[in-house]
């Protein structure tokens, strides 16, 4: 292990079992509901939708482009980071913020940002338990902050050096291959959405709370092995939204309150809002309403914001995958990463 220094890290060289210690989506059913692995009734209606014949860019596209025709101008890079700036992240260190790398072989060193804290946690622990001597932390950062800079960012500044070497002896411009890791929930439910034909969601609507096993794993097979993008258990992160779906953002002093479009990490934080909604409506048309889910990945979506295009991304809003705490509310903010939940201070990652 190897810890990431100016940006500073640790490096820890654990061997080819180092895969083991990031949890990895199951190609086996964990449940024998929908409703068990996502939180979420009336599953097979939800993801059996029409058949995916289009490629998600152009699906998205042409369900958001604005009724009028009108061309948005391109998002700044500052504006990309402030719109991932709320969304926390979270990754081992040591006790000054230093990042942890991994290596599984002598050629390939790895660092892990996880979306999901329980994850994350998953990862220290069992770092952990391979060396209890080492004093390691679980540190938040801001994904605005690392987007640019860490995840799609020049190495040339990173140096890598050995559990309590000085800097000194750090190895300058050293090569780390960051993995963003999703939850591996909204993994398998976006794999889910891409691979299940309406027939399939009839087969399971019908089936309700009597799914059988043999049925959810036929589901979760499917999603495993024909699912045409996120295949990969890092860097592929899905975001989902419902194109029917609007939020008021209430607006500031002497200004009116502004229509956005809410984007999601989480397939079941989303369905559960919609359902919630929709259950409080009178009309009955509307309660029986099926949501069209579209679900993008994020590296994809940012892209199209870099370009001037027929969606007002100015007006959606991404909402974190977990409840933000109030001081991880503070990592997108101006005051910077010193003031933010597991930063560190020196020159470590926490400077970002």
């Amino acid at each position: 292990m190897k810890f990431l220094s100016g940006f500073a890290a640790i490096v820890l060289s654990i061997g080819a079992s180092v895969g083991d210690a990031v949890p990895l989506l199951s190609n086996s059913a964990t449940s024998t509901t929908l409703s068990g692995m996502f939180g979420i009734s009336r599953g097979g209606g939800l993801f059996g939708g029409a058949g995916k014949k289009k490629d998600s860019v152009e699906d998205v596209r042409d369900k958001l482009r604005a009724e009028s025709g009108e061309t948005f101008p391109a998002l700044s890079q500052q504006e990309i980071e402030e719109w991932l700036g709320h969304i926390p992240v979270f990754a081992v260190t040591d006790s000054n913020g230093a990042g942890v790398v991994l290596k599984p072989d002598n050629s390939t060193s790895v660092m892990y940002f996880f979306l999901s804290p329980q994850m994350a946690n998953a990862t220290l622990a069992q770092l952990k338990s391979t060396n209890d001597e080492l004093d390691l932390k679980l540190s938040a950062f801001s994904l605005g902050k690392i987007w640019f800079k860490v995840l799609n960012g020049d190495q040339s500044d990173i140096k890598l050096k050995q559990p309590g070497a000085d800097d000194s002896e750090a190895e300058i411009g050293g090569k780390v291959e960051y993995r963003l890791v999703p939850d591996t929930r909204d993994l398998l439910g976006a794999r889910m959405l891409l691979t299940m034909t309406p027939e399939d969601g009839e087969e399971m609507k019908k089936a309700g709370d009597e799914m059988t096993p043999e049925l959810a794993q036929k589901a979760v097979e499917k999603a495993m092995t024909e699912s045409p993008e996120f295949k990969e258990n890092y860097n592929e992160i899905p975001i989902f939204l419902i194109a029917q779906m609007r939020m008021q953002k209430p607006g500031g002093e002497g200004e009116e309150a502004k229509t956005i479009l809410p984007m999601y990490f989480s397939l079941q934080t989303m369905v559960s809002t919609w359902q919630q909604f929709m259950s409080s409506q009178s009309d009955p048309d509307l309660k029986s309403m099926e949501p069209a889910i579209n679900v993008m990945n994020l590296h994809k979506l940012v892209e199209m914001m870099s370009k001037p295009g027929e969606i007002d991304f100015r007006s959606c809003l991404l909402l974190p995958p977990v409840p933000v705490g109030p001081k991880q509310s503070d990592l997108g903010a101006e005051s910077g990463a010193s003031s933010s939940v597991g930063m560190g201070s020196g020159g470590t990652l926490g400077d970002l």
